[in-house]
């Protein structure tokens, strides 16, 4: 078998992005990614931080372009840092474009420069609110300052931040503005997302906290002149320009807007499970071919035959007053 052949799909979809979980553990208990009192795994069951690099080494051998590393929280995980340092070695020979990470922000006042130095440009930052009371309700264990001196650590370092916002009905609807204006006024774009059914979190509840985007844009357009941007990335996110301001506003609609056609990308779980799709439940198990052996061949297999499984989409959908096409596990557990 040709090892070089580029990773495609069964719908030609070439797969240049892998998101890797490092981690289920994380030091907020966001209400809608997490239980209160989770039960964390085993540390046996984790990949240990050279298996993460021998796995993400192979994804990028057989074209991964663009590695996100995500968590729970990916900062937390014990000498996670020395995982990135070993993979910016793939950015220095130009085989990876980007090395990247979703974080809640709370370690980046120590981290940022390190992260810099290993090659990492931007970061996405996860921040539903800037009350901090609110925000205390909803990571339950998250501060507030901590998270914007990381943000404010983040750019001294010079890594570019991204805001990632999950839409809320009656919890951030008052701040849609403020939140935009923070993001301009610092020179960060912003992405609205809306919630997903996901894990066994009291979906009821996920019903009455549902916020359209189209309801959000839309409020947005009574300010702002809104012009539609053609920028894709092969992911989730439709962008549009605020022309008042120039800045940039992403819309994650997973629910009510179907992006899979140009889906490029699949995610690895801590125990090194692999979701060819975040809303399916088949997954692959990488963990058993690489630790079954020392050469890689049997792993390039493995992940070959995966991708031979992407499906074409998923089907979220809230339509009909229940939440269908619900997967059963956390969000921590595959990596948001």
């Amino acid at each position: 078998m040709d090892t070089t052949a580029p990773l495609i799909d069964p719908f030609a979809r070439a797969i240049s992005y892998l998101r890797v979980s490092v981690t289920d553990r994380c030091d907020f208990r966001c209400v809608y990614c997490m239980a209160e009192n989770m039960t964390f795994l085993p540390k046996k069951e984790l990949l240990t931080l050279e298996e993460l690099d021998r796995m993400c080494s192979a994804f990028v051998r057989m074209g991964v372009q663009k590695l996100r590393i995500t968590g729970g929280e990916p900062l937390v995980r014990r000498d996670i840092l020395t995982f990135f340092r070993a993979m910016s070695r793939h950015l220095d020979s130009g085989a990876l474009k980007e090395l990247t990470l979703t974080t809640n922000g709370s370690q980046l006042a120590r981290f940022a420069g390190e992260l810099y130095d290993a090659g990492v440009r931007r970061v996405n930052v996860s921040l539903d609110t800037l009350d901090e009371k609110k925000f205390a309700d909803i990571t339950r264990w998250g501060r507030l300052p901590q998270v914007l001196e990381g943000i404010d650590a983040a750019q001294a370092a010079g890594l570019k931040v991204k805001i990632n916002a999950v839409a809320l009905k009656g919890f951030n609807e008052d701040e849609l503005f403020t939140l935009a204006d923070w993001c301009a006024s610092r020179d960060m774009d912003l992405t609205f997302i809306e919630v997903m059914p996901m894990g066994d979190l009291g979906n009821e509840d996920r019903l009455d906290q549902y916020w359209s985007l189209k309801d959000l844009r839309a409020r947005l357009a009574e300010r702002f002149t809104l012009t539609d941007l053609a920028e894709r990335t092969g992911g989730p996110a439709r962008y549009v320009r605020l022309e008042e301001t120039g800045q940039k506003i992403g819309f994650i609609t997973p629910l009510t807007h179907n992006f899979c056609e140009s889906c490029n990308r699949v995610r690895l779980t801590c125990t090194g499970e692999l979701y060819m799709c975040l809303g399916q439940e088949d997954m692959a198990d990488l963990r058993a071919p690489l630790r079954a052996s020392a050469d890689d061949a049997v792993l390039e297999d493995a992940i070959r035959a995966a991708i031979a499984r992407k499906p074409k989409g998923h089907d979220f959908d809230y339509s009909r007053q229940k939440v269908a096409g619900q997967v059963s596990r956390h969000m921590s557990h595959t990596g948001g």
